[in-house]
């Protein structure tokens, strides 16, 4: 290897992959990611896709993104701002122009800086100049033309020697990181079992970046970013769709009963049907169905047959269950609806992040029609909730909506993996044949909960459906037992507040201001919280995880502080549901709905301008 100037040791940094979609850069972000997973690295990722499917070449519409952010101590967010860009065309400097840190790298390939690509890009002539980079550390690579030079004599068409620039990229970054391409070349001979000349030849692209980024002195110094100080365990690098689905595994096994997911697909949820299908091979059942209403409906008819029954979707879809959620709650059986939210109404930014489903999962039904809410905070801790939301629709015999967001599905972190024998046990309510005369609403005494007679046990026949009926299962009519079931339903879903957890405040539990969020801003604003505590104000921060029912503890927190700020990514959802709950506090907001999570410099500026009386 080549002679090093100088190894500057960084506490974090922030690399942001960008291109046209064709380019690869959500690959080569994830193997970026996963080389310094394996390294030790502690991380948080965001791709950012187009939200058009077939956006121009060379536009800023059809720019795909991938952020990364690594570091030696805990990493709460893919960060704000990039150290390093790489820019595989003039459009990906247009988009993220403004989200380079002064002083920042940005590597681009100068063989796409044609005259028609920079005029797409809507630049005059000199993209650089005219963002004002002139100041950054650039290197103007030619990525393209090195690719083919390299390749010439390799036998490849055009096309598929152009596919592995992004390979060349990747080495250049690794260099200037100090990471090792074993990783990298192992994943090529797996992806390319059947092709192994095109495993060589990303393998020798990525040697040449590599090798090319280690002649030029514009990459020095270069950076070294130690291995985080994680407790002892197995690790993996998971993104928040696969951690919810492997959540449903897992507590499919500890309720010991088979798990059926039917689903149709949408952005972005599909990840979860995808990897439940692939799972055969642990019992999962999974069906893509025609549009919305089957999937629902076919859950719910897998509900009845005894399954942990699931079903995914995004806002649009949610909309469209609605009708089969309130069966659910009426036949009071188990079900769990994930949502994972998308920038909407209608189609929207159907690529981008928001918390805007919030008033639909809690309301949007029709009639008394209470379902649990639960959300997830970050992407491995979706497998925490997909468990919890699971649990609580198998013992309690009710539907659980779990709210999950774009950012957390496509996101990427190191999650420990946990031991099975570590999870809590799942016990459902099954009815036997101790219960004949069986009555189908007859409920316990402590939790309000009904019991679960599986079809084909002699003696536990009964009737279920859509009209209100007696604890005998009977259909009712009668006014009085029309209120006594809805007020019935609407108990045994506040009595699920015995059993969540106290909401915890990060920082002291009194001070001037309080920052309430919920589900996916966690991170955000926690970091930015965090920051704000080491500059000495008086600043605390809760996170909501569960939302119907709120967590017995809120009012107790609040009347602790002077001032509280809701931040989440919608116009106020929360915010004003929390004025319905606790209307005896005042409640400022700071709200975002641009498709992007929140920057820590947002929440940062609200919370002081807030604490200086401003």
């Amino acid at each position: 290897m080549g002679k090093r100037s100088k190894v500057i040791v960084r506490e974090e940094v922030v690399i942001r992959f960008s291109g046209d979609s064709g380019d690869g850069m959500q690959l080569t972000g994830t193997l970026f990611s996963d080389t310094a997973a394996l390294f030790g690295n502690d991380l948080s990722t965001f791709p950012d896709y187009p939200a058009e499917i077939r956006a121009p070449q060379g536009t800023v519409g059809g720019v795909s993104g991938f952020q990364v952010h690594v570091g030696h101590s805990e990493i709460y967010t893919p960060g704000d701002y990039a150290d390093v860009l790489v820019a595989m065309n003039p459009a990906a400097v247009k988009a993220n122009a403004k989200w380079i840190k002064p002083g920042g790298t940005i590597i681009f390939d100068k063989d796409n800086f044609t005259e028609k690509n920079i005029e797409k890009a809507g630049y005059e002539k000199d993209p650089i100049s005219e963002e004002k980079l002139d100041h950054y550390n650039i290197i103007d690579a030619p990525i393209s033309s090195m690719v083919k030079e390299a390749l010439k004599d390799f036998g490849l068409d055009p096309k598929s020697v152009l596919r592995t620039k992004n390979m060349f990229a990747l080495g250049m970054v690794y260099w200037l990181f100090n990471r090792k391409l074993d990783y990298t070349e192992k994943y090529f001979e797996k992806k390319f079992q059947k092709k192994p000349r095109m495993a060589e030849a990303n393998k020798i692209t990525l040697r040449a970046g590599y090798y090319y980024a280690e002649t030029i002195e514009a990459l020095n110094p270069v950076y070294k970013i130690l291995p985080a100080e994680n407790a002892k365990g197995t690790y993996r690098n998971i993104c928040g769709n696969v951690a919810t689905a492997w959540g449903f595994i897992a507590a499919a096994e500890k309720a010991d009963l088979k798990l059926f997911i039917g689903s149709y697909p949408i952005t972005p949820a599909s990840g979860i049907l995808e990897e439940l299908a692939a799972r055969k091979d642990l019992g999962v059942i999974s069906f893509q169905a025609e549009d919305e209403i089957a999937g629902i409906c076919t859950a719910l008819g897998a509900s009845f047959a005894g399954n942990l029954a699931i079903t995914s979707t995004s806002g649009p879809g949610l909309a469209l269950k609605s009708e089969a959620i309130g069966l659910a709650v009426m036949t009071e059986l188990p079900l769990v609806i994930v949502d994972v939210q998308r920038a909407g109404p209608s189609t929207g930014l159907p690529t981008k992040t928001e918390q805007s489903d919030l008033m639909q999962a809690l309301y949007g039904r029709n009639g008394e029609c209470p379902v649990v809410v639960i959300a997830s905070s970050t992407p491995s801790d979706c497998f925490d909730f997909a468990f919890e939301a699971s649990r609580i629709a198998l013992e309690h015999m009710t539907p659980v909506l779990l709210l999950s967001d774009s950012y957390l599905a496509n996101g990427t972190e190191p999650w420990r993996i946990p031991e099975m024998k570590d999870l809590p046990e799942i016990n459902p309510p099954f009815a036997d044949r101790n219960d004949i005369p069986f009555m189908p609403y007859k409920r316990d005494d402590e939790k309000l909960v009904r019991s679960w007679a599986i079809p084909g046990i002699p003696g536990l026949e009964h009737r279920i459906g859509g009209l209100e009926k007696t604890a005998r299962g009977k259909v009712s009519y009668e006014p009085e037992n029309h209120e006594l079931m809805v007020s019935l339903r609407a108990e045994k879903v506040q009595k699920i507040e015995n059993e969540i957890p106290d909401i915890v405040v990060h920082g002291s539990d009194s001070g001037d201001l309080l920052v309430v969020g919920w589900g996916g801003s966690y991170g955000y604003l926690i970091t930015a919280v965090r920051e704000l505590q080491a500059e000495g104000y008086k600043i605390s921060f809760v996170n909501f995880n569960y939302i119907n029912p709120l967590p017995k503890n809120v009012k107790d927190v609040f009347r602790k502080f002077k001032k509280i700020v809701v931040c989440e990514l919608n116009l106020g959802q929360f915010a004003n549901y929390l004025r319905i709950k606790y209307p005896e506090f005042m409640y400022d907001q700071l709200n975002k709905v641009q498709g992007h999570p929140f920057t820590i410099d947002e929440i940062k500026e609200k919370c002081i301008k807030m604490l200086e009386g401003k």
